[in-house]
């Protein structure tokens, strides 16, 4: 098999995206650690939960909905369980399912975290683009993800929330 090398300008954009998106990362959970002592993820449990119907969300659906393996949100959830930011539960329609469950507490922490959260996400990202490169942010990274779902048919196995364990698990 023949490799197919990165072009100039390819390489360019590939490690400006990698640079962006670290610096981001970065910027958001020191945001984060700073105000709560949680990390971007868990922050990211709490939001997608607060926008679900009654704060529920079953657990797989949830590690796909944060394009994460099922093993690194079992663990998020325990610390955020320990907390007191959201609770467990049997999954009444699937009793093999456990749902993750935001408590009144973590709705509480969500709504104290969300004003910096936006204004670090607004300062480091938004207010340096354009409306047009907005747009164009959107339409690239969609069509990235369409192009994961799209493998998902033939590997379901390469998607982080349908493998059994991370890679560093052990199991």
């Amino acid at each position: 098999m023949t490799t197919r090398w990165l072009s100039p300008q390819e390489q360019r954009a590939w490690r400006a995206y990698v640079a962006g998106y670290l610096l981001l990362e970065d910027a958001i959970d020191r945001q984060l650690q700073q105000e709560a002592g949680m990390p971007h993820l868990y922050y990211s449990i709490l939001a997608n939960l607060s926008e679900t119907p009654e704060r529920r969300l079953r657990m797989t659906e949830l590690a796909e909905q944060l394009k994460i393996t099922r093993s690194r949100l079992t663990y998020a959830v325990g610390r955020l369980e320990k907390d007191g930011l959201l609770r467990r539960e049997e999954c009444r329609w699937d009793k093999r399912g456990t749902v993750a469950a935001l408590t009144d507490e973590g709705m509480a922490a969500l709504e104290n975290l969300a004003p910096g959260h936006v204004e670090t996400v607004r300062s480091a990202l938004f207010d340096r683009l354009t409306p047009e490169q907005v747009g164009q942010l959107e339409e690239i990274f969609t069509q990235v993800v369409l192009g994961f779902q799209d493998a998902d048919e033939a590997a379901p196995q390469e998607l982080p929330w349908r493998r059994r364990s991370s890679p560093c698990s052990g199991s």
